[in-house]
């Protein structure tokens, strides 16, 4: 059966979609971004891949990434400084959650293998919005970790001239040799107040969330295929 693939980055507009949220309000909101039973993880900045055999499976589970197969079935994770990575395998999608230490872990590269074990096709990454190199001053020792694993790329300068990582560079430098198309839609959330929560620039104790869910039946005149909305759409 052909199936369509939908992803969706959460704006402020959308509200406050962490797990501590109200919970009618959160219910709401989710039903808003994407309708359907969701699997959103308790992420530990580790490696960790689920693999979601019906929707809603392994919610509330301490990993940083989800994979299926499954139609209807929503994958969710949640940032507010971190790359939220969602990925199109024509019949199987994952959603990673990447910060530096699961990016060091191999969080990507983990959520890729297991979509493959599953049938993937070729691979399409959406990424989402997080903190940009020119607002992430990051310490030196630490930025020779995320370097030894990705590449000099990583390193980069803040808009103030001071140490910075690019999470962006790093994401290409892991994604793209392993055959994956990455499609970055963009926004900053240290330096979009309006737009996006941060941790990091605001001390925001909100979060977006970015989702992709297969479904059975394409919307009418689409076809199969990645459907991309704007970020809050």
């Amino acid at each position: 059966m052909r199936r369509s693939v939908t992803v969706s980055f959460s704006t402020r507009t959308d509200g406050d979609l962490r797990i501590g949220a109200d919970p009618h309000e959160l219910v709401e909101r989710r039903a808003r971004l994407a309708p359907g039973e969701w699997t959103w993880l308790r992420q530990v900045h580790g490696a960790e891949v689920v693999v979601v055999d019906q929707p809603g499976a392994h919610a509330g589970a301490e990993a940083d990434a989800a994979v299926t197969d499954v139609p209807d079935a929503v994958l969710a994770v949640h940032t507010a400084d971190c790359v939220p990575v969602l990925l199109d395998g024509g019949t199987v999608v994952g959603a990673a959650h990447a910060g530096w230490r699961g990016v060091v872990g191999g969080v990507l590269e983990q959520t890729v293998e297991a979509m493959r074990a599953l049938g993937a096709g070729r691979v399409t990454a959406h990424v989402g919005p997080h903190i940009r190199a020119r607002c992430y001053e990051f310490g030196a020792d630490e930025l020779d970790e995320v370097a030894a694993r990705c590449g000099d790329a990583v390193r980069a300068r803040t808009a103030w001239d001071t140490t910075a990582l690019d999470l962006t560079a790093a994401v290409h430098a892991l994604l793209e040799p392993l055959g994956v198309d990455v499609v970055d839609h963009g926004g900053c959330t240290a330096c979009e107040p309006r737009r996006c929560f941060s941790h990091r620039a605001r001390a925001d104790e909100g979060r977006a969330a970015a989702t992709i869910v297969l479904r059975d039946a394409p919307p009418s005149g689409t076809g199969s295929g990645s459907v991309a909305p704007e970020a809050g759409a």
